[in-house]
């Protein structure tokens, strides 16, 4: 059979019996997708014939759309932040890449024009492996993983002009008609970058036309994409704001296409323009199923591409250039970690994510054998080790993880659907996001007083937990707008937010604004910047959550050096409010350093005069012992 729907039927099945299997075996989806690919592959059991080719141009926009998402979580303040990684660490590995690999080739006798053509290639990484895997174990916001995604972004960006630098290390030109075939024979993404239309026009007018579309990119994002969500969110269909996300994403991927730039970096720009819209959150949960989905089959395609007859016929050549590419790029990483003075786990992470070939290595191979730069058969055995060394990588990820640094590994829940929630059942004034240490404090003392709540956590062992105690709490994320309507926000009179994730308690507070005005909302707050963060947007009644243990914890030591207990506990309560009214008042300066420090340092000098002061402990007071603890055998106060 050879229909959409028969293909359709086998990769689904591939992918639902090969992913849960190597997610139970600790291995990840990623490499469960490229194990699918293998098994159904030409060169296994061909059930899909020799159309992955067809089918990879298709699931290549999971990648764009995977760099749209992550442009939505990347407020532009940070990607400034990053200029330092994206410049100097990423061209530093790229160009530090294809300088080694060309030294080796040319102390292997091979010359210098082939080996730093394939140094160029292999520099770069997979953006569509690292990006998952690093999102699936939480490692996307660390150190490691900042510079991981610097690097992908300069990889991409350096992809452009590294296809007008290889056609130059060709041994003859490339004749009009091989020139003209190239184009059409690229796959997408290659086109993305090689073909546009306005290839015909002078350089300079190439350059303005595209910094003229970038700066459309931008100010559309700016000014347009909300009002035009506006209009289309009060039509409250749902699968019509899914439609106009999808819109937006293709429309930007076509429009650099168009100018020749690549459809992924494209949209990740409007991700990055897009991070501070209002529609964030609705964007990221309407495109997320797709992209899960098209990046699913990505990686399958790229497992079915591993030529095995290449494999039996050249084994111990192909895997001495798998052993090699990921060699040499896993040292020069790490020794660039050291230089950009990451940490040693960070650095290894950050080494071991990017040691291997990319999805863009096979574009530019295709295009440097239609250029006359390698032969066919020299560029075979190099398809062939990208290919592997993609699939390998999510075992270097277990590897590190498991035997490199093991107390970074944090186990996986394991999948499961949110639990179904009657919402005409739930009429309780109160509902509770995250039912940790914090929150089961709240629940149980509102449980205990007779007043009813309704409790979503996503931590399924926790949720196991506190049902086995006798407390009724359910399984879900409570950002979901669904979810939270099956909670009886419409009914209930306040939420309090006591979620572990800074990022994700942020979110559920624009959530609860935008759809939910009439709670009110209580929010517990890790620390100073995250109660920033709720000052941003308007939240007033928030909690920071060792405040109250640590005065605690300080009044008993003021007692235990000699303090009277009515002494401590005036210290204490003059400190809180000098510090709550601190925090509120430096909310205006915190992105700012060089104010907020100076305002921290008037308001901490302020404090200390005031507590040298007699008058706030009462140090000089007698007799006063009604709030100490009456010793063993101690009559005085009878």
């Amino acid at each position: 059979m050879d229909s959409l729907l028969f293909h359709a039927f086998i990769y689904l099945v591939a992918a639902v019996i090969t992913v849960p299997l190597a997610k139970r075996l600790g291995l990840g989806s990623v490499l469960g997708y490229l194990l699918a690919g293998v098994i159904i592959g030409p060169h296994a059991l061909n059930l899909v014939g020799d159309r992955t080719g067809d089918v990879m141009h298709f699931a290549e926009f999971g990648v764009v759309m995977m760099l749209f998402l992550v442009g939505l979580e990347l407020q532009p303040a940070l990607l400034w932040k990053l200029r330092v990684q994206l410049l100097g660490l990423g061209g530093l590995q790229v160009f530090g890449t294809a300088l080694v690999i060309a030294l080796i080739g040319a102390a292997l006798g091979l010359g210098w024009r082939l080996p730093f053509a394939a140094g160029l290639i292999l520099a770069m990484s997979s953006t569509a492996i690292v990006l998952q895997s690093l999102q699936e174990r939480g490692q996307l916001k660390t150190p490691a993983g900042e510079s991981a995604f610097a690097v992908l972004l300069f990889q991409d960006i350096a992809v452009i002009p590294i296809l007008a630098l290889l056609p130059l290390l060709a041994l003859e030109p490339a004749t009009p008609a091989v020139a003209a075939s190239t184009v059409d024979a690229l796959p997408d993404a290659a086109a993305a970058h090689g073909a546009s239309g306005i290839a015909s026009l002078a350089g300079w007018q190439q350059t303005l036309v595209v910094i003229a579309v970038v700066a459309g990119i931008i100010a559309a994002g700016r000014y347009l994409v909300n009002p035009v969500f506006r209009i289309i969110a009060r039509t409250e269909i749902r699968e019509l704001f899914t439609a106009a996300a999808l819109l937006l994403v293709i429309s930007v991927s076509l429009t650099m296409q168009l100018v020749g730039l690549s459809a992924a970096l494209g949209t990740f720009v409007a991700g990055v323009v897009l991070a501070n819209s209002e529609y964030r959150h609705e964007l990221e949960a309407d495109i997320g199923p797709f992209k899960g989905l098209l990046l699913g089959l990505f990686f399958i395609t790229v497992g079915a591409q591993i030529d095995f007859a290449l494999l039996r016929t050249s084994p111990g050549l192909i895997a001495g250039l798998v052993f090699a590419l990921l060699t040499v790029k896993f040292l020069i990483l790490f020794v660039l970690a050291r230089i950009f003075r990451l940490a040693t786990p960070e650095g290894l992470l950050f080494s071991f994510a990017l040691a291997q070939g990319g999805e863009f290595a096979f574009v530019l191979l295709s295009f440097v054998v239609d250029h006359h730069v390698f032969t066919a058969a020299q560029a075979a055995p190099l398809t062939a080790t990208v290919a592997l060394s993609m699939a390998i990588t999510p075992l270097l990820f277990v590897f590190n993880e498991k035997f490199v640094q093991p107390h970074f590994a944090r186990p996986t829940p394991p999948a499961r659907a949110a639990d179904q929630i009657d919402p005409a059942s739930q009429e309780n004034p109160v509902i509770i996001a995250g039912f940790g240490r914090f929150g089961h404090i709240v629940g149980r003392l509102l449980r205990a007083n007779g007043v009813g709540t309704t409790v979503l956590d996503l931590d399924p062992e926790q949720v196991e937990v506190v049902r086995r105690i006798g407390l009724k709490v359910f399984y879900g994320d409570a950002t979901r707008v669904d979810l939270l309507h099956a909670a009886g926000a419409a009914h209930a009179k306040l939420i309090v937010i006591a979620i572990d994730d800074e990022a994700k308690s942020v979110a559920l507070v624009e959530t609860v604004q935008k759809h939910f005005p009439h709670l009110k909302i209580f929010a517990r707050a890790a620390g100073r910047v995250h109660a920033f963060e709720f000052q941003k947007r308007g939240v007033e009644t928030f909690y920071r959550e060792t405040l109250g243990s640590s005065l605690e914890l300080g009044v008993d030591v003021l007692r235990a050096v000699g303090f009277r207990g009515h002494q401590a506990l005036r210290a204490a309560r003059t400190f809180k409010q000098h510090d709550e009214a601190s925090v509120r008042e430096l909310a205006e300066f915190w992105e700012d350093d060089d104010k907020y420090f100076s305002e921290a340092r008037k308001r901490i000098e302020a404090f200390d005069q005031m507590f040298a002061s007699d008058a706030v402990t009462g140090r000089q007071a007698k007799g006063d012992r009604g709030w100490d603890p009456m010793p063993p055998g101690d009559a005085s106060r009878d």
